[in-house]
């Protein structure tokens, strides 16, 4: 049995209802935390950073990320992601101690095995 999964995400962000719609549907239970509603904790962003790496957590395409000055965008750090909390790519799935970042049927498949 799968268990202890959390989701952090923006409900309303379209990949993020993939994913919760797909853990839906294969009967998959899970914590889903949006990220405006209740912002991560410094522990969490930290874990997240030492997990995956800032690379693959920030959300370089987004529009939030592209006005961001260069100064901002060379220094992301908790403060900015408080702020903005569209800059952390989503889906970010956690199951005890693995992290998975952003959406893709065969990536939850193999994440969750």
């Amino acid at each position: 049995m799968i268990s202890n999964i959390k989701i952090y995400g923006i409900k309303n962000c379209d990949t993020v209802k993939k994913a919760l719609k797909y853990l839906s549907s294969n009967e998959i239970d899970f914590d889903f935390i949006d990220f405006r509603v209740n912002p991560i904790s410094k522990n969490e962003f930290q874990n997240m950073i030492e997990k995956v790496g800032l690379e693959v957590l920030i959300n370089k395409r987004s529009t939030t990320y592209r006005l961001l000055t260069d100064s901002e965008k060379d220094n992301v750090n908790f403060e900015l992601i408080l702020k903005y909390p569209t800059l952390i790519k989503r889906p970010v799935m956690i199951q005890d101690s693995k992290i998975l970042v952003g959406f893709s049927e065969q990536k939850y498949l193999d994440f969750l095995r």
